[in-house]
C-alpha cells in the first residue's frame, strides 16, 4: 500500500488546521498515511513514505523555524534516497507566503522531488503583531482547498499516477 507522509509546524493554529483538512481528504482505504509535526519527524519518516505533503507557517517571510529544523535533519541522511517521489506543499502565510514556498521548494528541488501541484498559500491577512499573534481561523474556502489537495496526493499515489 503507498504511503503519504503529512509534516507540519503550527503555532497559532492556522497551518494545523489546513492540514487537518487535507489529512481528512486523503484518507482512505488505499493509502497509508502519517501525519507528524515537524518536531517528531525525521529521515526515517521520509524514508518510509512514498510522497510527502510539507505544510509550514511563513515566519518572517521564510518557513517556520521547526519546519527548517526538519530540513536541516533530514536533508543529508535522505539525499539521494527518495529522488522522484511526488510531493505537494501548504503555506499559512499573513500577507504573502511566496519566499516559504521558494525555500520549500528549494530543498524539494535538492532532494530531485517531484511537485505534483503548485504550492497552496492561505493567507491570513495578519499584518500586525496582534493578528500575527492571535489563533487563527481558516475559511472554509480555503480549507475546502486544502481538502481538494489532500484528495489529490493521495488519489494520485492510489491510482499510481505520480
Amino acid at each position: 500500500m503507498p504511503s503519504l507522509l503529512i509534516v507540519y509546524h503550527s503555532k497559532t493554529g492556522g497551518t494545523r488546521q489546513m492540514v487537518e483538512a487535507a489529512t481528512e481528504a486523503a484518507g482512505s482505504e488505499e493509502v497509508e498515511l502519517t501525519v507528524k509535526q515537524a518536531a517528531q519527524a525525521g529521515p526515517d519518516d521520509l524514508l518510509k513514505a512514498d510522497a510527502y505533503l510539507f505544510a509550514t507557517p511563513e515566519n518572517l517571510a521564510a518557513i517556520a523555524g521547526m519546519m527548517k529544523d526538519f530540513y536541516d535533519r533530514s536533508y543529508y541522511p535522505v539525499l539521494g534516497k527518495i529522488e522522484g517521489r511526488p510531493y505537494a506543499q501548504m503555506v499559512c502565510a499573513g500577507t504573502d507566503g511566496e519566499n516559504a514556498a521558494r525555500q520549500t521548494a528549494r530543498i524539494a528541488k535538492g532532494w530531485r522531488l517531484k511537485p505534483v501541484a503548485e504550492p497552496l498559500i492561505v493567507c491570513t491577512n495578519a499584518d500586525s503583531r496582534e493578528k500575527i499573534l492571535a489563533q487563527k481561523m481558516i475559511p472554509k474556502a480555503d480549507l475546502d482547498r486544502c481538502a481538494e489537495l489532500g484528495q489529490t496526493l493521495a488519489a494520485g499515489l492510489a491510482m499510481g499516477v505520480f
